[in-house]
């Protein structure tokens, strides 16, 4: 058995695979030759990263993985099973190679292969991503009118963002946490918005409003995909599902968390009033316990899906 690296030509190989191993799970979809060669011709896509088993010339698996870490199952055809684990290794060979300090995988929780395979490999579940609904005519609190206390966030909330967000945010750095917020090509600066108390200091709290009526309905995707969603705080830097009215908010895990939690919620009620918004979505992990319990409480939960990890 041969592994090498993806060649051009290699997209047909990864559908057929794909299609043939996983066609028997459960709200299993066909992949197409068009989306993989879309993904083939993205910014960020890196054939070094993506890895094919060949036996007598025939691609017959293939595995790879992220720059931020994520990788993938190694699908392969029914009878080559056995090249699963190669695969895999030289996946694993080459993060650390790169210096990559930990992996993740998200599946789906009733795809039990791959999350035995997973954990076989030392991964562990550390999360789950838990998915929301809320249509705003059920919303907990009323429509706030613009006030002195919220308003856009700026570079120089920054540093509080990052410290309330330290145990949920994908990154640490000031640069990559501004690139995010502030010059994403997915949602406008204007997306995120902070509170403070009326006498004015550092950020109490931050939001995250995502609307675009291009966005998918978040009642009309599945929510136990392992789809991270644009916007949701804790997937920055994520391959992201674009979902219209996606509101995730940060603040302190602290007694005042829901009521600063509530009064953003309004504000972005507001914001969409000239909108055709009807129903907020959102995501939130499940090791954020003070954020997990805001949405508990006001949210409907739509579905989930496990994130596993180990360190390199």
């Amino acid at each position: 058995m041969e592994i090498r690296t993806f060649q051009r030509g290699d997209e047909a190989s990864q559908v057929s695979i794909y299609n043939e191993a996983a066609g028997e799970l459960p709200k299993f979809k066909a992949a197409t030759l068009d989306e993989v060669r879309r993904r083939a011709l993205s910014p960020d896509h890196d054939a070094t990263a993506r890895f094919l088993a060949v036996v007598d010339g025939r691609p017959v698996g293939y595995a790879g993985f992220q720059g931020n870490g994520r990788v993938n199952y190694p699908w392969c055809r029914k009878g080559y099973e056995a090249a699963a684990q190669p695969l895999f290794d030289r996946v694993l060979q080459t993060m650390k190679a790169r210096q990559l300090k930990s992996a993740f995988a998200a599946y789906r929780a009733d795809w039990p292969e791959p999350l035995a395979f997973f954990q076989a490999n030392d991964f562990r579940q550390t999360r789950e991503m838990v998915n929301y609904v809320l249509d705003i005519v059920e919303m907990p609190t009323p429509m706030a009118r613009p006030n002195s206390s919220i308003g856009p966030a700026t570079p120089e909330d920054l540093p509080a963002i990052l410290e309330m967000g330290a145990k949920v945010l994908r990154v640490s750095e000031r640069e990559a946490l501004g690139a995010y917020l502030f010059d994403n090509p997915y949602f406008p600066a204007d997306s995120a918005f902070v509170l403070r108390s009326r006498a004015g200091g550092p950020a109490l709290a931050v939001a995250l409003l995502v609307a675009n009526p291009a966005y998918a309905h978040p009642r009309q995707v599945d929510a136990a995909m392992p789809c991270f969603r644009l916007g949701a705080f804790g997937t920055e830097g994520m391959t992201a599902k674009r979902i219209n009215g996606l509101f995730s908010f940060l603040t302190a895990d602290a007694r005042d968390a829901h009521p600063l939690a509530l009064d953003l919620l309004g504000y972005a009620a507001y914001r969409l009033q000239d909108t055709e918004v009807e129903t907020f979505a959102a995501q939130v992990p499940s090791d954020a316990g003070h954020l997990m319990r805001f949405y508990k409480q006001y949210f409907q939960r739509q579905g989930s899906f496990p994130v596993l990890e180990r360190a390199l």
